[in-house]
């Protein structure tokens, strides 16, 4: 499981003009799901997206994580991540899995997250969506379960 992690200062999701997901401080994450992936893959890289430190201390370096400063999180599936651009000019998403695989795990890890985390907001799975943000540093990793 991939998670493209993006700390912003706002974000947004909408899908044929409605906002569908928003959140103000927080992440923003990618999430692509690959055929072997399983719930301990989601609940992995669920602990790393709320305890990653990417957020400032009050010395300016990335100590605090999302859950040290309440920020919001918000997910959106992207399958793309997942592909394999290794050879030739046309991605190959071979390396995604399966559509209802990858809602089973991302509904699953949505899940988890609003149990366990005060604000969390998501994308519509499947859907043609627009992402806004505003990416604060730009600070972005890719976290890898």
């Amino acid at each position: 499981m991939k998670g493209l992690l993006q700390r912003v200062r706002g974000a947004r999701v909408e899908v044929a003009g409605e906002v569908v997901g928003a959140v103000d401080q927080g992440l923003l994450v990618l999430v692509a799901v690959e055929p072997d992936d399983t719930q301990a893959n989601a609940d992995k890289l669920l602990h790393k997206l709320l305890n990653y430190r990417v957020f400032s201390d009050a010395e300016g370096k990335m100590n605090l994580s999302l859950a040290d400063v309440g920020g919001g999180l918000l997910l959106v599936s992207q399958f793309t991540l997942a592909a394999d651009t290794k050879n030739g000019l046309r991605p190959s998403f071979s390396t995604a899995a399966p559509p209802a695989l990858g809602e089973a795990l991302f509904d699953y890890l949505l899940g988890k997250a609003k149990q366990v985390h005060g604000t969390v907001a998501s994308g519509r799975f499947g859907a043609d969506m627009q992402v806004h943000l505003v990416n604060d540093g730009p600070v972005t990793f890719l976290l890898q379960t």
